[in-house]
């Protein structure tokens, strides 16, 4: 039977990637005024934009000239956009800024006329089963995937119920634009399309025609002609949309289900070395996430429309260092320096807002608000120019006081530059919504600490035989060669790794509310300062590595031995947790491919802001500030908190046969120079899970 291909016209744009934003710009102009030039024309019927409108604002930015004729071809159906802002990495992506991606998208596009979308997620690296229910959320009922999909998935599927298209040989098809003759080009074509035809359960095909950042060939109709007489007893090819095609194969998607997240690399990369490449960036994320939903609560709160479009504003940088390439870190090390650059500005703008609210609302009277709708109990820091009775400083630094700097009526002198102090006071079921006044609160002090141990009556970590054990699990650094790139992590295959010891500890806080323990840590080349830090009557332990790392090509774990192997694990994924199954044994280093095209299987996995072990035998949970992979390997729950790499694609990568992108140098990737790395551990279930991460990522006005 004659299959039916419906062929739609694109290009994959990533804002930055292997050349700077602005480089990229500059081709985008020349791409979009050739596809504007064909659609007006009339030599294309239509043009996906790839499902975003990052790349329009981009362009209009520089062509304003040209915003009629595309509102125009927009409103005929000829250009597609949206429904996303920018296409972000979905396990990097907490729920509300994935929504807010879609929030945002949907607005634009519809104000340049665009009414259809569809979830267009082709080149994130796997994909989370919770974006389903945020697309559901923004009207939006059908999805188009790619990496992630195992063996099994057809091009037709119900995911999470939802009409799904797999996009088998994904969402490049550049044969078309390839120099060489017609007809060899009929030939690679006819094999993607029987590799297609062989998932599909319809008469019809669904073909991308483009590829990242290309242009569309000025002779397409011809070269589809010549196509169609070449292999005409196979298949006939027309020019369409997505949209075509979802509405002809609506009979296909029943016959196969999944409710599954989409993470499989036997037939694609999902290059999860990502999740732990550059890992400054990934807590810049979660510290800008954190700090943007809090100024929009208070916002919200306050009932205020004052910072509307500065909100939306941070949120769109925000978006697009969240765009894959970006966030994941497997960009140039320029790309990542502009995206520090992006979050120095929001954190600017959301310190700002709660600065000037506190100035509204005389916050300098030590005033206090809970935004987390929560009743909340835990210890608060608070900072301020006055030396405080009743309080426990902690510490002192010189600068200006920020209802200084809030306040329009008065500008910063030489003589206002003086002490800042932080103290700390204990919160005890603190209302949700309410403005209050901090009191001096007393209670007993279960704290403990000296120099092997620092404790109180709900956890405790001790030294012995210069090895840390957190309520009995022994926790250490483990440090492994690394010959992979910024997309995979690479072992040697005969490497056993370095472990560190306890080398001297030091006691540098023991307050009646907080204690802080410092313990070295020295492997065979560097030695690793930890900041254990832990308030009285908390539940939790705040581990903190602060080190300079001087090598290239490793990772370092913080790993944590329990009593068995590991077989499941629930970390945090779009704000809910997801359980995740391992099989404890699987040894990547005795599995590493001989094939070409294949990417090895692994026992890691991304997570966002933590994850928790619930059995009987292993109990442990970890809220994680910017650590955003684990390792499952036995008995062990490994965390990276430092990986050294140095090429964005390593052709010789032993884990990944073929390059995933270009084998630019990038030495910043390496991590040399000062480290930070910061989680907290506690033992409890779901519900603790959840009260721990409240304390965390406390969103606490004070």
């Amino acid at each position: 039977m004659r299959k039916h291909v419906i062929a739609y016209l694109h290009t994959h744009w990533d804002r930055e990637w292997y050349r700077e934003f602005e480089v990229f710009r500059l081709r985008l102009l020349r791409v979009f005024d050739n596809i504007l030039e064909l659609l007006s024309k009339n030599k294309i019927p239509s043009f996906y934009f790839d499902g975003q409108v990052s790349a329009l604002e981009d362009y209009l930015e520089m062509r304003p000239e040209n915003k009629e004729l595309i509102e125009g071809l927009i409103r005929h159906k000829k250009l597609f956009i949206g429904p996303f802002y920018c296409l972000a990495d979905e396990f990097l992506t907490d729920k509300t800024c994935f929504s807010k991606n879609l929030e945002i998208g949907i607005k634009i596009a519809e104000k340049y006329g665009c009414k259809d979308f569809i979830g267009y997620l082709p080149d994130t690296f796997g994909h989370s089963r919770n974006v389903v229910d945020i697309l559901r959320d923004h009207g939006i009922d059908k999805c188009i995937v790619w990496r992630g999909c195992s063996d099994e998935i057809p091009c037709e599927f119900k995911w999470c119920g939802m009409d799904t298209v797999n996009l088998v040989r994904g969402y490049f098809n550049d044969i078309f634009s390839v120099k060489t003759e017609l007809s060899q080009k009929a030939e690679m074509l006819k094999k993607n399309l029987d590799l297609i035809s062989e998932k599909s359960n319809s008469k019809y095909i669904l073909l991308p025609i483009g590829a990242d950042h290309l242009g569309v060939e000025p002779d397409i109709a011809e070269q589809i002609a010549y196509m169609n007489e070449m292999l005409k007893d196979e298949y006939f090819i027309t020019l369409g949309s997505p949209f075509d095609y979802f509405s002809r194969v609506q009979e296909s998607f029943s016959q196969y289900n999944t409710n599954e997240e989409l993470r499989d690399n036997s037939r694609t990369f999902t290059l999860q070395g990502c999740y732990s490449s550059r890992l400054d960036l990934k807590r810049l994320n979660v510290e800008c996430t954190y700090k943007l939903d809090l100024v929009s609560r208070l916002v919200k709160q306050q009932k205020e429309h004052l910072y509307d479009n500065v909100i939306e504003y941070a949120y769109k940088m925000l978006l697009r260092n969240q765009a894959h390439d970006s966030i994941c870190g497997c960009s140039t090390d320029d790309v990542h320096r502009e995206n520090k650059i992006r979050y120095a500005k929001i954190l600017q703008i959301t310190d700002t807002i709660i600065d000037e609210f506190k100035l509204k609302n005389n916050f300098n009277d030590k005033r206090i608000l809970n935004l987390s709708g929560k009743r909340f109990s835990g210890m608060i820091e608070f900072e301020t120019s006055e030396q405080m009775d009743g309080y426990e400083k902690i510490s002192v630094k010189k600068g200006f006081d920020s209802y200084l700097l809030a306040d329009t009526q008065r500008i910063p002198i030489t003589e206002d530059y003086g002490n800042i102090y932080t103290y700390l006071t204990p919160i005890s079921n603190l209302e949700p919504y309410e403005i209050e006044y901090i009191m001096p609160y007393y209670l007993k002090s279960d704290l403990h600490v000296n120099s092997d141990t620092i404790e109180n009556n709900k956890i405790s970590l001790k030294i012995k035989d210069k090895q840390i054990y957190i309520n009995g699990i022994k926790m250490s650094l483990k440090d492994f060669k690394d010959l992979g790139d910024t997309y995979n992590f690479a072992p040697d295959k005969d490497d056993d790794g370095v472990n560190f010891e306890v080398i001297r500890t030091n006691v540098v806080l023991n307050t009646p509310s907080r204690a802080v323990l410092k313990i070295d840590l020295e492997g065979a080349w560097d030695i690793v300062p930890l900041y254990v830090t832990l308030d009285k009557n908390s539940a939790y332990l705040n581990c903190r590595f602060e080190w300079e790392n001087t090598r290239k090509n490793h990772i370092l774990y913080s790993s944590f031995e329990l009593a068995d192997p590991i077989s499941e694990v629930f970390s945090e994924d779009m704000n809910t947790l997801v359980k995740r199954e391992f099989n404890p044994f699987y040894d990547i280093r005795k599995n590493l491919p001989q094939e070409k095209g294949i990417e090895v299987k692994n026992n890691s996995a991304p997570m966002q802001r933590g994850l928790l072990i619930d059995e009987d035998s292993n109990n442990i949970g970890i809220i994680t500030k910017g650590l955003t992979q684990y390792e499952i390997f036995e008995n062990n729950l490994m965390i990276p908190i430092l990986r050294s790499t140095g090429q964005i694609s390593n052709p010789k990568n032993p884990a990944r046969t073929t390059p995933a992108g270009p084998p630019i140098k990038v030495e910043d990737a390496q991590m040399i120079g000062n480290n930070i790395a910061e989680f907290n551990v506690f033992f409890g279930n779901e519900n603790a899970f959840y009260e721990i991460l409240n304390q965390v990522y406390n969103y606490i006005i004070v």
